[in-house]
């Protein structure tokens, strides 16, 4: 029987090799997740809907069908979906109070690529309501606490996912990303996340669902080969609503170049906050410590500044995004037959609600056309350079209940948010590939990433450079403070 201390050493691709040499089984490695759910779970608060009996039976199948183990290369491995994707029967809240007692009735796009990819599925992850802000402390499924302190969050809208993988639940969780809800997590909690470019995966049917191609799914990993692999199970073969960019036939394939074949890179960096925020020391740490680092594997860094106005993109952004807030919240209103100003919904996300239905289609159109623009001035900024590397966020992970949804005052509410992020979201508003990865942990053990953004199409790029650093500079797998 597979014993937890060596479960919790295997990254996903271990794990799914192990049960095609038989060294042990998806149903082993399921129930080793299950039991450290049970463990941890009631301390942190990652997973807030539980399927275990279903993933057991899943994991079952996987172990008595050749066909479903080589279905792809993480077949049989634990997995858990962020709570805004759709499973089929099961319950879905969204984060929030409106969605009570919603069973889905179909898969996402997403999820279904991942059910066909083999993967038993343990249950839902917690995220904010709607996915709307950067921790993870909705009010309906309560707050999710980072396994490195359980003081402070773990960084959203991914938080649950992120918290799953660094406490050792499962290796690989699904999160998506339309803000930066990827990244921010990984940074916040030591791992791995890419936010893929517009267009390359698997998404929503409709604009709404995708935040016009803001917001898009991928994993959160402690590994870099995890993500490229997973990668591979929801690309796409052919356009969805967006064009499709240049990709690799295989992205797993891909990092396993090595450093002779790999190009040297040409790096801008930027230290200053792009509205004019203060960067906590450690952030700035963060950021220079990956600066050696890229220098130290041969690529050309420089300061550089940025091309784009961050303030006017946020503006676009929030516009066009209070207009699919208010549209899905507007759907399941009058399903409910709930006047808006009935719904049970955070004081954020009812600010958000009100805006966008006030949205002109004048004023949707400009914003679109002011990111149309923004993303012709970095195709121009990437001719110059291959990437671009930031902090992920300006402070260092937040205590639980510093940044509250459901503030009776959001006027602070909205400094705080500010004050915390302005770097992650351009890349959404612009459709670029964009990471975060582990490059220092503070002296009160609180991880800290940095973040690398590429051009569009640019996400085999990314991961080779990120599969570069964390062999030259492994970062530390699991969280020690659970």
């Amino acid at each position: 029987m597979l014993k937890y201390s060596d479960y919790a050493k295997l990254d996903g691709i271990a794990a799914a090799e192990g049960i095609r040499n038989k060294e042990f089984t998806s149903s082993e490695l399921t129930a080793c997740a299950i039991d450290r759910a049970r463990l941890v779970n009631p301390s942190i608060n990652a997973i807030v809907h539980e399927s275990f009996d279903f993933a057991l039976d899943q994991a079952q199948q996987v172990d008595n069908t050749l066909e479903l183990q080589k279905r792809s290369p993480v077949a049989g491995i634990p997995f858990l979906i962020k709570d805004l994707a759709e499973v089929k029967g099961f319950a879905t809240t969204f984060g929030s109070a409106l969605y009570e007692g919603y069973v889905s009735p179909e898969h996402s796009n997403i999820v279904a690529k991942y059910i066909e990819a083999g993967l038993p599925i343990l249950g839902k992850t917690n995220t904010p309501e709607f996915g709307l802000t950067l921790t993870t402390e909705a009010s309906a499924n309560g707050p999710c606490r980072n396994p490195w302190n359980l003081d402070y969050s773990t960084g959203g809208s991914s938080g649950g996912a992120a918290a799953a993988v660094a406490a050792g639940i499962v290796p690989v969780a699904h999160a998506s990303d339309g803000g930066g809800s990827i990244r921010i997590p990984a940074s916040c909690c030591g791992l791995f996340g890419l936010k893929p470019s517009r267009g390359l995966t698997a998404i929503g049917d409709t604009l709404n669902e995708s935040w016009g191609g803001m917001s898009v799914g991928h994993v959160l990993s402690r590994s870099v080969r995890d993500s490229a692999a997973f990668l591979d199970v929801i690309k796409l073969d052919r356009s969805h609503l967006y064009p499709l960019p240049p990709s690799p036939d295989s992205f797993y394939d891909s990092i396993h170049e090595t450093s002779l074949t790999s190009p040297k890179l040409r790096i801008a960096v930027q230290f200053d906050h792009p509205t004019g925020e203060t960067l906590d020391q450690d952030c700035v740490l963060a950021l220079q410590k990956a600066v050696q680092l890229c220098e130290s594997l041969g690529h050309h860094v420089e300061e550089a500044i940025h091309p784009i106005d961050h303030s006017l993109a946020s503006r676009a952004m929030s516009r066009m995004i209070n207009t699919y807030v208010y549209q899905s919240i507007a759907k399941r209103a009058e399903a409910l037959q709930l006047p808006l100003e009935d719904c049970p919904l955070e004081a954020s996300t009812l600010s958000m609600a009100k805006r966008g239905q006030t949205v002109s289609a004048t004023a949707y159109v400009d914003a679109r056309n002011w990111l149309l623009v923004a993303e012709q001035q970095l195709q121009n900024f990437y001719q110059q350079y291959d990437v671009i590397i930031q902090p992920v966020l300006s402070k260092t992970p937040a205590k639980l209940g510093w940044l509250d949804m459901d503030s009776e005052d959001l006027k602070a509410y909205g400094g705080r948010f500010t004050a915390y992020s302005g770097f992650t979201a351009l890349a959404n508003g612009t459709g670029q590939p964009s990471m975060s990865v582990p490059m220092h942990v503070t002296e009160s053990n609180l991880p800290v990433g940095t973040l690398f953004t590429a051009a569009w199409g640019g996400d085999a790029t990314l991961l080779r450079l990120a599969a570069q650093l964390e062999n030259a500079a492994p970062w530390q797998q699991l969280a020690d403070g659970i």
